[in-house]
């Protein structure tokens, strides 16, 4: 009861006109930074952080909170209707987000987008009230090993992207890995594959490998078979309408939910993971136990949900040990507890009793920025749909120009157009000779953590690679790793081998 209470104070102050204003600037922002190719989440949050020193502490979590919500909702729109992902979140949702908006159904997978951000938010915010210092205590036994097993677990998903070949999928990977390695080591500052070249030696951005294989690989495909005098999902007699789910349909898709939102919730608490790696998880875990798993990728309802489900939920489930303990739980939450400290504040098991108040209104917070989020998401729907309107040579040029704009925008550097355009041909080339583009983007974006954790790990524990299997969470989770690369060629073999028998 207590609880409710608290939270009922939460909201009053919330609501103040002021604060509601704020919360308003930073759900607009968020989705308008998560729309833009270039301009990452944890990069918009940063840029907002400035604007917040001569705010109050409250004010100031609000519009930070308000625009990490809405970041892992907005790029929903560009995934689904230009297959442009605005954030890596967005990868695994426009595999079948966009199937299905190619079928002539873009408002309905839109509605299933928001129908999962509003439910998935609402849980893990529901969650975060509840069990926020149980769940932080646990997730405080986490080191170096627990995240690259977790991390690993992640990319072992890449058999479910495969699209039919394996073998055609881990070299997707393998590549996307390679690319990740170029640059600098950021552990012993070793130069790797720049051989003297200056941008090279700054890495290779996953933004322009994933913007340029997927946005401005799907332009040449286009290009390639001829641009239609209309826009592919223009069906819709005349009306654009928003299509919510229905009961029954969100029914059929109660554990894909459940599962999802207790993933992003998870792997959200577990410091350092974030929205990205809970996302591919999630939806990895639809690959390999989803009633429909084998459709995937076809434009199902399931593809949407597990990782718009997932990457929702894990922003409650980052807020828990960054208010519990201190520990920021994603790039995002580790600028909110700078804006924490600049206000004198130290987020942690104390803050209950010496900022009570102030941390039931940022529950408060988070419920209605998923609310207000959802409410914009709904109408904004409308107005992008008609964007399919247009001719699609017209629609293939803005992606061109929102590609190229978010590429130069990601370093302000000209080079970094020259490879953009590469990863486009690439794309272009995967796609030819079917090749998943997923596993290499995948690789990429998850390669430098998987690097990062595993020579943490190595550090401190003295090169003694078993304490991965010596440690209990960290065993569990490479046990599921190992069974999520292995069952599924396991299953595979044995369709070959029943399609021989006669």
């Amino acid at each position: 009861m207590d609880v409710l209470i608290n939270l009922g104070h939460g909201f009053l102050q919330v609501l103040q006109p002021g604060n509601l204003v704020v919360l308003f600037i930073g759900l607009v922002l968020g989705m308008l930074v998560a729309v833009l190719p270039g301009l990452t989440l944890v990069m918009g949050v940063v840029l907002a952080l400035p604007f917040t020193y001569s705010m109050g502490l409250l004010p100031a979590i609000i519009l930070l909170t308000a625009m990490y919500v809405s970041g892992t909702y907005g790029g929903a729109f560009t995934a689904i209707l230009f297959r442009i992902p605005g954030e890596p979140i967005d990868v695994p949702l426009l595999w079948d987000g966009y199937a299905m908006a190619r079928k002539g159904m873009p408002a309905k997978a839109l509605g299933w987008t928001l129908f999962a951000a509003l439910g998935g938010g609402l849980i893990a915010a529901t969650v975060m009230v509840l069990l926020s210092e149980p769940v932080a205590k646990f997730a405080l036994s986490f080191s170096s090993p627990e995240y690259f097993a977790i991390i690993l677990f992640g990319l072992s998903s890449v058999v479910s992207l495969g699209g039919g070949s394996i073998t055609n999928a881990f070299i997707s990977l393998l590549l996307g890995l390679f690319i990740a390695t170029v640059g600098v080591d950021s552990i012993y500052g070793a130069e790797r594959f720049a051989f003297g070249v200056p941008f090279l030696q700054d890495g290779i951005e996953y933004l322009l490998v994933m913007v340029g294989a997927y946005g401005l690989g799907e332009v040449f495909t286009r290009l390639e078979k001829g641009f239609a005098s209309q826009g592919p999902t223009a069906e819709t007699d005349g009306r654009i309408r928003t299509e919510l789910p229905t009961l029954a349909e969100i029914g059929q898709v109660k554990t894909t939910f459940l599962r999802s939102s207790i993933i992003g919730i998870l792997v959200g608490i577990v410091p350092g993971a974030g929205a990205t790696v809970a996302s591919f998880v999630a939806y990895g875990a639809e690959g390999q136990y989803g009633k429909r798993r084998k459709e995937l990728g076809s434009g199902i309802a399931e593809g949407i949900v597990a990782p718009q489900t997932a990457a929702t939920s894990s922003v409650g489930g980052a807020l828990i040990p960054l208010l519990t303990m201190g520990i920021p739980g994603s790039g995002a939450t580790a600028i909110i507890l700078g804006a924490f400290l600049l206000h004198g504040v130290q987020p942690g098991p104390q803050v209950f009793v010496t900022s009570g108040p102030l941390v039931y209104a940022i529950f408060a917070s988070l419920f209605a920025s998923i609310i207000g989020m959802c409410i914009m998401g709904f109408f904004a729907i409308k107005l992008l749909v008609k964007v399919l309107d247009l001719p699609e040579a017209v629609v293939s040029a803005f992606v061109v120009l929102f590609c190229f704009i978010g590429a130069f925008a990601a370093r302000n550097n000209l080079s970094d157009l020259y490879v953009i355009t590469g990863f486009g041909i690439l794309g272009y080339l995967f796609e030819k000779f079917r090749f998943p583009i997923a596993p290499m983007v995948l690789g990429t974006i998850l390669g430098p953590l998987a690097e990062s954790s595993f020579m943490t790990m190595m550090v401190s524990y003295s090169n003694d690679w078993t304490v991965l299997i010596g440690r209990p969470i960290s065993a569990v989770l490479m046990v599921m790793a190992v069974v999520a690369l292995v069952y599924p060629i396991h299953r595979q073999l044995r369709e070959r081998t029943a399609r021989k028998t006669p």
